[in-house]
């Protein structure tokens, strides 16, 4: 494996999933992206993203002309803070990270999942992201790139997707608009 100090791979719940067809935010370029939910209490984890975020400022001071902004837009967000009234972001901390390219999404045996129901928001798993910091149109920040995706267990789905079994009732054929 390629020590790369701006790669961490996150152990998180997967929220606003798009990992099967980019999706296209105001207007902008498609992009596959997930917002992935870490519980404060993985110190381990937000420090190693704190230490990649702060690896990729300093790689980033050219394209910030030597220093680093005081309006940084920083990929680690406190969900208490920015969503309280998302019970599945309390006590958590959330990063937004996007891709061009589709990532490859796999089960814990590292095998490909090709079931697209199989991975969705509210399910938990592992992301790679590789920190990078950029500078578009004023807008100075460090981004969040989304590599690849591992699901290792389900969740309760999130973005109020129910299953078709508990919407309906069964019906015989002659039943129906009978």
């Amino acid at each position: 494996m390629s020590m790369n100090p701006n790669k961490v791979i996150i152990p998180c719940r997967f929220s606003y999933l798009h990992c099967w067809e980019p999706d296209s935010v105001n207007g902008g370029d498609p992009k596959y992206s997930v917002s992935a939910i870490i519980p404060k209490s993985d110190t381990k984890t937000l420090e190693k993203i704190r230490a990649a975020i702060e690896n990729a400022k300093k790689e980033s001071l050219s394209k910030w002309g030597g220093k680093v902004p005081a309006n940084l837009k920083l990929p680690l967000r406190d969900g208490d803070i920015e969503r309280p009234e998302d019970e599945a972001y309390a006590d958590s901390y959330f990063l937004n990270a996007n891709s061009r390219q589709a990532p490859q999404v796999v089960d814990k045996r590292v095998q490909p999942i090709l079931d697209p129901n199989e991975v969705y928001s509210g399910c938990y798993g592992a992301i790679s992201v590789t920190f990078y910091g950029f500078n578009t149109n004023g807008n100075r920040g460090i981004a969040a790139g989304l590599g690849n995706i591992q699901k290792l267990r389900d969740g309760e789905p999130l973005g109020g997707r129910v299953n078709a079994e508990e919407e309906f009732e069964t019906y015989d054929d002659d039943d129906f608009l009978s």
